[in-house]
C-alpha cells in the first residue's frame, strides 16, 4: 500500500471535519464529493447552497453527505465577529470591518474562524487563492501552535528506492514558506517536521539538519546557524531524534554516514530532511522530482495551532482529495490548542 493510501486509511479511522472555502472552484466541488464518497472526512463547503448545488450539477459532482454552509446565514456569525475583533483589536479592527472580512467572497477568514472556534478540525484552500491570502487568514485567525513562532511547509517525497527514508518516503522542509530562517526558526521547522512525520507516517522521526558541512567538517557562518538550530531544537524537543549538521549523503547513505558521522543516531537513515534555506529546499525537491523521478505526494503547512493547508493553484482534484486526507490525519495529531496528543 502506497503512503497516500495509508494516509487515507488513517483519515477514515478518525473522521475529522474539514472545511473547503473555495466552493467557487470546480475542482473543490468535485473533490468534496469524492472525499465524502470515500469516507475520508466530514466536508463543509462554504458558499450559497443553491449556487453550490447548481455548480455541482454542472460539473457532475455528487455532494451527498457534504454540508453546504452560507457564512451570512450561520448562527455563529455574531460570535465570530466578536472573536475577530478581539483578536485584531490591536490593529484597530472594528465590528463592521470584521463582519466584512468574515463575509468576503473568498470565505477564507470564515473558514479560519470555524477552525479556531472548534467548529471544524481543519481547512484546505489555495486552489483559487494565492498562498499569501491563504496564509494571511491562517496566521491572523488560527495563529501558531503553542510555543512556536514559525509556520513552514513540509512535503512528502516518494521515491522508488525502499532503502531511502521510510520505505522510500522522505519529508522535505521547508520548500515553500521561509526564504532564510534564522536558527530559532530552523529549529522550530525541525521540531514540527518531526511531529508531522509521526502523524502522517506513524513512525519515529529521524530528522537531519542539512548543510554543506558534516559534524564540523567546514567552518562558516551558515554552518554555525545550522549548529545553533540543532541546539535549540534539542532544547525544544529533547525526545525527538534530530541531528546535524550533515551533508545530504551523510544523512541518507549508511556507508557515507559510517565514515562522516558514525556516532549519529540519524545519519544514514534520516526520514526527514531540513534544508537550511528556501533556495536549497525548493531546488532540492525539484531536483529529486525531475532527475530522480520521485513524486511530490503532498504538501502541508505546519506550525499552526490547527491545520490550515494551502494548495497549488495548479492542483488536481486528486491533489485536493489527498490533502484533505492529510489534513484530517494532521488534525487528529493535535489537541484543540495545537498541542500534541500522542
Amino acid at each position: 500500500m502506497d503512503v497516500i493510501s495509508q494516509i487515507k486509511q488513517k483519515a477514515r479511522s478518525c473522521m475529522q471535519t474539514i472545511v473547503l472555502p473555495e466552493s467557487y472552484d470546480d475542482r473543490m466541488v468535485l473533490a468534496a464529493g469524492r472525499v465524502s464518497r470515500e469516507g475520508l472526512a466530514r466536508v463543509v463547503l462554504l458558499g450559497d447552497p443553491e449556487s453550490v448545488a447548481a455548480r455541482a450539477a454542472s460539473v457532475g459532482a455528487d455532494l451527498n453527505g457534504v454540508e453546504l454552509m452560507a457564512p451570512a446565514a450561520c448562527p455563529c456569525l455574531r460570535d465570530y465577529v466578536d472573536q475577530l475583533v478581539e483578536l485584531r483589536r490591536h490593529k484597530g479592527l472594528t465590528a463592521d470591518a470584521a463582519c466584512r472580512q468574515l463575509l468576503a467572497l473568498d470565505n477564507l477568514f470564515f473558514a479560519a474562524m470555524m477552525v479556531r472556534k472548534g467548529d471544524a478540525d481543519g481547512v484546505v484552500a489555495g486552489a483559487f487563492n494565492s498562498t499569501g491570502n491563504v496564509l494571511r487568514a491562517a496566521l491572523q485567525v488560527v495563529g501558531p501552535a503553542e510555543g512556536m513562532h514559525t509556520v513552514s511547509s513540509v512535503m512528502l517525497m516518494v521515491t522508488s528506492n525502499p532503502d531511502l527514508g521510510e520505505n522510500g518516503t522522505l519529508l522535505f522542509a521547508d520548500c515553500v514558506v521561509n526564504p532564510r530562517p534564522d536558527a530559532r526558526a530552523l529549529a522550530e521547522i525541525a521540531v514540527t517536521t518531526a511531529r508531522s512525520c509521526r502523524s502522517l507516517l506513524g513512525v519515529e522521526a529521524r530528522v537531519a539538519l542539512l548543510s554543506f558541512s558534516t559534524m564540523g567538517s567546514a567552518g562558516h557562518e551558515e554552518v554555525d546557524r545550522v549548529r545553533q538550530a540543532l541546539e535549540i531544537a534539542r532544547n525544544l524537543a529533547p525526545d525527538e531524534l534530530i541531528d546535524g549538521e550533515m551533508q545530504l549523503d551523510a544523512a541518507i547513505v549508511p556507508d557515507v554516514a559510517g565514515k562522516k558521522a558514525p556516532d549519529s543516531p540519524v545519519a544514514g537513515r534520516a526520514n526527514a530532511l531540513i534544508f537550511p534555506d528556501l533556495n536549497a529546499g525548493n531546488i532540492g525537491y525539484k531536483l529529486t522530482e525531475r532527475i530522480a523521478g520521485a513524486r511530490a505526494a503532498g504538501l502541508m503547512v505546519q506550525g499552526l495551532a490547527r491545520p490550515f493547508n494551502d494548495m497549488s493553484r495548479g492542483c488536481t482534484v486528486e491533489d485536493i482529495v489527498s490533502t484533505v486526507a492529510m489534513t484530517a490525519v494532521q488534525a487528529r495529531g493535535q489537541g484543540a490548542d495545537g498541542a500534541r496528543i500522542w
